[in-house]
């Protein structure tokens, strides 16, 4: 059964065109992908993802716990802190990416792709350790994740709590809008920006004060096209497009959130050996040179050979040029590379950048 967001009401009135998306209906645009995706990086946007999951893990050992099933060093965060890391199987697969908020050193928040809530959920039960509790909140958690340059000017008359305190990857407990909630400096876009977790009864209230408090620089609410196209832009990787089950963190560049000098986990074993041997494969960035939009799974060639395909592709809205992402024989993925990528037998020019495709800031606020 496809489940509704707390904001639905909210979508239907904007005229927003709603698709079935992790089981969830959720808005993919209201006036357009490429105003939408300007919005954001030239004023502030609204987005809904409260479809998101969230875990808590809690105990005295809970600390250990995730430092044995993710890949990243857990022991590493400060109180109020967030991080990126993975989960990955023993063959060095990629379970999911994710983001761990730690409270204390016995409370965590996971907050994992909605596409794969019950899975990572299956898998952490499974190698639960005795001393710490893992609980699926995702149902009674709602996410807003407000972008864009001039997001503190709304948030800020919300808030008594100092807004630029807050550094980048960390949060706390606050009040907003009336309505106790937590505050993180995150987000998915490349633009300086917060997302509020909070509980679903709050949600209408707190949609309707952050509007009203945008309406004078002209908040609008952005859908998850131009949220792929933000991301895609900062060559944020995309679970289930860019990585997956097939894929290693090492060949994805996902080598800085792969602490291999760590206590044992699960797969740094594999994982080391691939750093090792090097892995076959790269996840690179290219532009188009000729006319043309990557679309997954399209094929990119050196001559006439094959040496791999696109993974994540789009037509920039910020530069007026197709990008994309994909994987390429690790001995080819230099920068300034030519390639062809081969769109129903004709063979389109590109070449392989070094990202972001647009310069932009999420650390600036």
């Amino acid at each position: 059964m496809t489940k509704k967001t707390p904001f639905y009401e909210r979508h239907l009135a904007l005229g927003a065109k709603l698709v079935d998306f992790a089981d969830f209906l959720m808005p993919i645009n209201y006036s357009g992908v490429n105003h939408e995706h300007m919005q954001v990086r030239e004023n502030v946007g609204v987005f809904d993802v409260s479809h998101m999951g969230e875990f808590y893990v809690e105990g005295e050992k809970a600390e250990d716990y995730l430092q044995s099933i993710t890949i990243n060093n857990v022991k590493a965060l400060n109180d109020g802190q967030a991080q990126y890391t993975a989960m990955c199987y023993p063959d060095g697969g990629i379970i999911d990416d994710f983001l761990i908020y730690r409270f204390h050193k016995n409370k965590f928040m996971l907050a994992v792709n909605a596409s794969n809530i019950a899975k990572d959920y299956a898998w952490a039960e499974k190698h639960l350790i005795d001393g710490a509790s893992l609980r699926d909140c995702s149902d009674e958690t709602a996410l807003l994740a407000i972008q864009g340059p001039n997001t503190l000017k709304v948030l800020q008359k919300l808030t008594n709590t100092k807004l630029t305190d807050i550094p980048f990857y960390h949060f706390c407990e606050g009040i907003l809008a009336g309505k106790k909630l937590l505050i993180s400096r995150t987000g998915y876009t490349g633009e300086p920006g917060f997302e509020l977790y909070h509980k679903p009864q709050d949600s209408l209230e707190l949609w309707d004060s952050i509007f009203e408090a945008g309406d004078d620089i002209g908040i609008e609410a952005v859908g998850l096209a131009a949220r792929d196209t933000l991301r895609l832009e900062m060559k944020y990787i995309l679970y289930g497009n860019d990585i997956d089950k097939n894929t290693n963190p090492l060949e994805a560049g996902l080598g800085w959130i792969t602490k291999l000098d760590n206590d044992d986990f699960i797969a740094k074993e594999t994982l080391l050996k691939i750093k090792k041997e090097k892995p076959s494969q790269r996840l690179i960035a290219f532009k188009m040179v000729d006319r043309g939009i990557p679309r997954h799974d399209y094929q990119l060639y050196i001559a006439n050979e094959k040496v791999g395909k696109v993974t994540s592709g789009t037509m920039s809205p910020s530069l007026k040029i197709g990008i994309g992402m994909g994987y390429v024989k690790r001995e080819l993925a230099k920068v300034g590379t030519e390639i062809d990528m081969d769109v129903r037998g004709k063979r389109l020019k590109a070449i392989i950048v070094k990202p972001p495709f647009v310069n932009s800031s999420p650390m600036n606020l």
